[in-house]
């Protein structure tokens, strides 16, 4: 069996589904409903200790043990992040994303479909992880975005990371001659921009975030990464959805981390990959009640 990480199943997962809407794949929806079941019936699972998924006992430990995400390295939101709806939100969804990434491509419409449903119980930060060694272009895109924030403000930055996944069709295939096309896409200045690009000042502010992002993985690139920050703490039915879905997806490759992790504090969940909307419906309704 090929080795996989918790995004490679997640975004796999994500892959499949946008293929049976032309090739009528029915394993994969039949594989979805199990997983609502298995996550419904939630008696089966037993909630542990801060931070524990019940595991098989074939399960690679070690492996899981390494994957948890280091929580300690995300760091506190606040005004001068790129952020969607309140930052006093109850919850707050922090992505690390790469703009050549085509599951990050996906999962922003997801996003965008979270916050519109879920309007002032949620908020989405967006925070910069280019994974230059698969997509060197990512770097430059992201300090074209931050330029755009540079010059209109955060609604500026939106509008232009929108048009701009719009426009690549991913996995490094941008041309960056387009980078100030997009710009005057979405209402800027093309020189303004151009000097702010030319001149890399927003790049420090990118390879903070990359750091930021490399050190919450533990070194292990995968994109994108959202972490949920709950501001009264995770909720019994949030816990008892965890337990389901890692349980669940351990099922499917007990040699790989489940897709999943609870801070020990007990305030924040990641979420490793491009998982769909029907998933992401799952958890905020968890944990908002």
């Amino acid at each position: 069996m090929t080795k996989r990480n918790s995004f490679d199943i997640m975004n796999y997962m994500d892959e499949q589904i946008e293929e049976k809407k032309v090739k009528k794949d029915y394993l994969l929806p039949a594989s979805i409903v199990l997983a609502a079941v298995l996550i419904s019936v939630s008696l089966i699972y037993n909630v542990g200790k801060k931070g524990e998924v019940n595991i098989p006992q074939t399960a690679n430990l070690a492996e899981i043990a390494d994957a948890t995400p280091s929580f300690k390295d995300v760091k506190a939101i606040s005004p001068d992040d790129h952020i969607l709806g309140s930052i006093d939100a109850p919850i707050r969804i922090i992505e690390y994303s790469d703009f050549e990434c085509p599951f990050c491509k996906r999962f922003h419409d997801t996003m965008q479909q979270t916050v519109d449903a879920y309007t002032s119980n949620v908020a989405w930060v967006y925070r910069q992880l280019p994974l230059d060694q698969l997509h060197p272009r990512a770097v430059k895109e992201s300090e074209a975005s931050e330029c755009a924030a540079e010059l209109g403000g955060n609604t500026k930055f939106w509008e232009y990371a929108k048009r701009l996944l719009e426009l690549t069709p991913s996995n490094n295939g941008l041309d960056p001659l387009l980078l100030p096309k997009i710009a005057t896409d979405v209402g800027l200045n093309k020189a303004k921009f151009e000097e702010c690009l030319k001149s890399e000042r927003n790049a420090p502010r990118v390879r903070a975030q990359v750091e930021e992002g490399t050190a919450i993985l533990k070194g292990r690139p995968g994109t994108p990464l959202s972490i949920f920050v709950i501001s009264k703490g995770i909720t019994k039915e949030a816990k008892t959805f965890v337990e389901g879905a890692n349980a669940y997806f351990l099922k499917l490759d007990p040699t790989s981390p489940p897709p999943f992790f609870i801070s020990e504090d007990e305030t924040m969940v990641s979420m490793g990959g491009a998982l769909p909307y029907t998933w992401i419906q799952k958890i905020m309704d968890a944990l908002i009640k």
